[in-house]
């Protein structure tokens, strides 16, 4: 065994990737979007209340105390920033870390309806069904316990 080989991670992949022996099935999952990251959102809500405010990238960054590089490539999706930077950046931007949370988990609750009815539309047109079933919480009484049940589609 090589120091090179010692020194790789195990990765197991969220989707497996196809081999040359698997035939190529038709796939309407891959027709769907792909589900958004939660760097993408927090991004895509400081640029577009950076814009809404006539901002630069680098105003932003100097009243925050990010460096533009770093805070450029957390707009993009490219950095997962902790709680502290958020907040600065959310700061800078006269907003609450909780106003920048809120915005994009309005996001992606937008974007999970639409793939959602992605979805639906997809497999109603291949003749599929959805199985959907309510669960409640370990040990509860009754079929979705006191707190209402859980709604899972798949």
């Amino acid at each position: 065994m090589t120091s090179r080989t010692t020194n790789q991670a195990d990765v197991i992949p969220l989707r497996p990737l196809p081999t040359a022996a698997d035939p190529v099935p038709r796939d309407l999952s891959q027709d769907l979007p792909r589900e958004p990251l939660w760097r993408d959102l927090v991004g895509e809500v400081l640029r577009h209340e950076r814009r809404a405010q006539g901002r630069t990238l680098k105003d932003v960054s100097e009243a925050s105390r990010i460096s533009m590089a770093y805070l450029s490539e957390v707009e993009r999706g490219r950095k997962e920033a902790s709680s502290e930077v958020l907040a600065a950046a959310a700061q800078a931007l006269g907003l609450s870390l909780a106003d920048v949370l809120a915005l994009a988990g309005e996001r992606l609750v937008s974007l999970a309806a639409a793939r959602t009815r992605s979805r639906s539309r997809s497999l109603g047109a291949a003749g599929g069904h959805r199985s959907v079933r309510t669960t409640g919480p370990v040990g509860a009484t009754g079929p979705a316990g006191p707190m209402g049940g859980v709604l899972l589609a798949a």
